[in-house]
């Protein structure tokens, strides 16, 4: 009973020793592997940050007079044209004080006819010395009182026209307008009561913060872009934070004056086309730079590149089957794969699947294929 036991354990350690199934037995064939050669092209780096979609203009509408709110003419959340109708105070009390306006500038006036036609027949009859000077002088003040009182009678009317008319308020530019925020018949207080607010949409602006190295690093890609005669049609890449890759066309159109000292970033901006409406203020965002130029680039699957304490390595296959690891400095994920900054040239003939079959300084039996240009 004892030596069954032995036996038992016995072969109960050798297959553990033994391995997967599809590890090399002695005697047989190495084991199979999938073996590709590096994707090599041209590829641009781009360095990505998150910020916030803010309003390019946006405004709170508040009436310029008192009174009460007779109307309401926009529909929540709807879209408006700059000038389309929004509120309307009740206009009597001002169309009352328009009126009073004009009757005085029309008194006025009659004044300043009667008072210019009194001081020309003084002119008159003073060519002829049939008025005294006095007489004269005082016809001139008049004529002069008349003049200004009909002059101060029009600046009155026009102030009473310009309160009948902000009881009439407008849109003061295109976009996307709140909900109303004081119902009609309430008092209104001139530049004071809220009444809603419009933000506009296209175009919206992004705003993210850089450090220090990346915003030396594009600064630099600029100018070397700028020397070479290439200017981009766009600048950088944004998109929401559901989306995989950003690919909504921007222009940075401002960067901040200073570097904020206690966090080493800078605030940039960028203007983005957003004709569908989409995207809308306060959502967050993300952004890809153009960190580089165009450059000869190496670029292997992630499954490719085992670990190896704290160094990065990935297996290659010699003509012979015989493996041997290299140690890689990885970069940015490109079109799907690792960007290879070091470690590879491009030629050598890597093993993308089976990693686990790969022992040092053994053999594999290499299964070829070749890697598409990108991949998702």
């Amino acid at each position: 009973m004892r030596r069954a036991a032995v036996t038992a354990l016995t072969l109960l350690a050798g297959a553990a020793l033994a391995g997967p199934a599809s590890a090399q037995a002695p005697g047989g064939p190495p084991p199979m592997v999938t073996v590709a050669k590096p994707v090599v092209r041209d590829v641009v780096e781009y360095d990505e940050f998150t910020g916030r979609f803010e309003a390019a203009d946006s405004v709170e509408i508040r009436a310029r007079v008192s009174g009460y709110l007779d109307k309401v003419t926009f529909r929540d959340g709807s879209l408006v044209k700059k000038g389309d109708p929004l509120v309307v105070i009740d206009r009597r009390p001002y169309k009352a004080a328009l009126d009073q306006s004009q009757a005085s500038v029309q008194s006025a006036q009659a004044r300043l006819n009667f008072g210019q036609a009194d001081l020309e027949r003084a002119q008159s009859l003073q060519r002829t010395g049939n008025i005294a000077e006095q007489l004269v002088d005082q016809r001139r003040q008049a004529f002069i009182t008349a003049k200004a009182d009909q002059d101060n009678a029009e600046a009155a009317l026009r102030n009473a026209q310009l309160n009948y008319d902000f009881t009439d308020i407008r849109a003061p530019l295109a976009g996307r307008i709140g909900r109303k925020l004081i119902s009609e018949g309430n008092l209104v207080n001139a530049n004071e009561t809220l009444l809603t607010t419009i933000v506009s949409l296209d175009p919206i602006y992004f705003y993210f913060d850089v450090d220090e190295r990346a915003f030396l690093t594009y600064s630099r890609t600029v100018l070397e872009q700028k020397k070479a005669g290439r200017d981009a049609d766009y600048d950088a890449l944004v998109g929401v934070t559901d989306e995989r890759d950003p690919n909504r066309k921007a222009k940075l159109d401002f960067i901040d004056n200073r570097v904020d000292p206690s966090t080493g970033t800078i605030r940039v901006r960028a203007v983005v086309p957003n004709p569908d409406l989409f995207l809308v203020p306060g959502l967050f965002g993300k952004v890809k730079i153009t960190g580089s130029l165009a450059s000869r680039g190496i670029l292997i699957p992630d499954e490719a590149i085992a670990t190896d304490q704290d160094r990065r390595i990935v297996w290659t296959v010699g003509a012979d089957g015989g493996v041997a690891p290299k140690v890689v400095r990885p970069g940015p994920k490109i079109d799907g794969y690792r960007l290879i900054r070091s470690g590879l040239d491009g030629t050598e003939a890597i093993v993308i699947s089976g990693l686990q079959r790969v022992r040092p300084g053994g053999k594999v039996t290499p299964q070829r294929q070749d890697l598409p240009p990108s991949r998702p």
